[in-house]
């Protein structure tokens, strides 16, 4: 491929970003491309953006500069959401050599050996086709997607401009991944998309409910995870089917964004905070052992203190055991961006603060009703050293270093909780 021998892959973003870069991966090293680590030197960088945050449209300039610091000479591509959104502006950075937008980014060996001089490929968004994709090798669970896109534009969000309309893979060839993904030794898929829960098989026509009853008869994989899912898509089917499945884990991540009902109507959400409420405490309630974890919004346009404190005492009373907490920040193309009564960045990070704090809280009062238990633990290896691994409800072990239970699902019992918001454990 054009003396191109060596290539390095960063991944910004997602589960969703992981599993199609590990796909890009496997395609390119069947071209005869050797995969090495980012920090090494390369020929050929691959750097796949997430634009969720004005934060990673900025990580995604440090990345750059670092994969030339590490190889002058080499090829740089740019692909994923910020490339779909903003090709031109990054196509004007020096050292940008292609921005490959959502209908090529899985041809780029093809792009590269045309030679073609056109620096922006592939960013049309209209009829975008859908495209398998699972990782593997990076980590001990493997990320599979199932759907992409999405058809529902809430007002600060431009994934429906950087994915497109919401698109399914067919059930069949899930089932066909799933079964690869298996033969790689791996224990646990985490079923990610844009809007899983919007799954529609294009063939069959069957939804998201249908095709996690054919998974969990998959015996191959002992471990299956639903990544984030809207509340008003969680049927009570679905409820019921996780509280009665062997394989599928009780954990679910339910994007909240706001505890208040005016900014839930002002953000488009559709769904209000009684039916938000209501599904939680069904969840919690039926399923037991469940974590629950859920995004959040601070600082939206219009978010007054009182606005605040109603999400922050909505979270207090229901049973959510985590938060991933994320600053409003404006975007391009969304109609938030033109809103008035805009919050101010500081009062964006006071608010962040304090629901990280309390995230912190949730997350220990979670743990510390397991301690003294004995779970079974899927273990991978950390940056520390040690083995890490998450129990099937989610929370995070760590042992010293076992290279014999390393991908293994053992049983520990869990002991104390670090600083680190993990609980030390013994192995059994």
């Amino acid at each position: 491929m054009n003396n191109l021998n060596t290539v390095a892959f960063y991944t910004l973003g997602c589960k969703l970003n992981f599993a199609e870069t590990s796909t890009i991966s496997r395609n390119l090293e069947k071209e005869g491309l050797k995969k090495v680590g980012f920090d090494s030197k390369a020929d050929l960088y691959i750097i796949n953006t997430c634009s969720v945050t004005e934060n990673a449209n900025k990580e995604c300039s440090r990345i750059i500069k670092k994969a030339k610091k590490n190889s002058p000479n080499s090829f740089v591509i740019i692909t994923g959401c910020y490339a779909q959104l903003k090709p031109k502006i990054i196509s004007e950075i020096p050292d940008v050599d292609l921005v490959i937008g959502a209908n090529e980014k899985f041809n780029i060996s093809k792009i590269i050996s045309q030679k073609n001089t056109t620096k922006i490929h592939g960013c049309e968004i209209n009829n975008l086709k859908y495209n398998s994709s699972f990782s593997l090798n990076d980590r001990t669970r493997s990320f599979l997607k199932v759907q992409d896109g999405c058809d529902f534009p809430c007002t600060y969000c431009t994934i429906p401009l950087a994915r497109g309309k919401s698109r399914s893979d067919t059930i069949k060839n899930i089932i066909k991944k799933v079964y690869s993904i298996a033969k790689n030794d791996i224990k646990e898929i985490v079923l990610t998309g844009v809007n899983i829960g919007d799954f529609k098989d294009p063939e069959t026509n069957e939804d998201f409910y249908d095709l996690i009853c054919k998974l969990d008869k998959i015996k191959q994989i002992s471990r299956f995870r639903i990544s984030s899912i809207e509340p008003n898509l969680i049927s009570d089917k679905i409820i019921e089917f996780v509280k009665n499945s062997k394989r599928f884990v009780p954990h679910f991540h339910i994007p909240l964004q706001s505890g208040s009902n005016d900014i839930l109507k002002s953000m488009k959400r559709r769904y209000n905070a009684k039916l938000y409420q209501e599904k939680i405490i069904k969840i919690n309630k039926k399923i037991p052992d469940v974590c629950i974890g859920a995004d959040v919004i601070v600082g939206f346009p219009g978010e007054s203190n009182k606005h605040f404190e109603d999400t922050l005492n909505f979270i207090k009373n229901l049973p959510i055991n985590y938060l991933h907490v994320f600053p409003y920040s404006e975007r391009e193309n969304t109609i938030a961006f033109s809103m008035k009564n805009q919050v101010q960045i500081q009062e964006r990070k006071e608010r962040s603060k304090k629901l990280r704090i309390l995230s912190n809280k949730l997350n220990r009062i979670f743990y510390s009703k397991y301690l003294g238990s004995t779970q079974k633990v899927l273990f991978e290896e950390s940056k520390s050293g040690n083995l890490v691994g998450f129990t099937k409800n989610y929370i995070k072990v760590e042992v010293p270093f076992n290279k014999g239970i390393k991908n293994q699902e053992v049983d520990v019992k869990l002991l104390s909780i670090n600083e680190q918001q993990r609980v030390i454990s013994k192995i059994l």
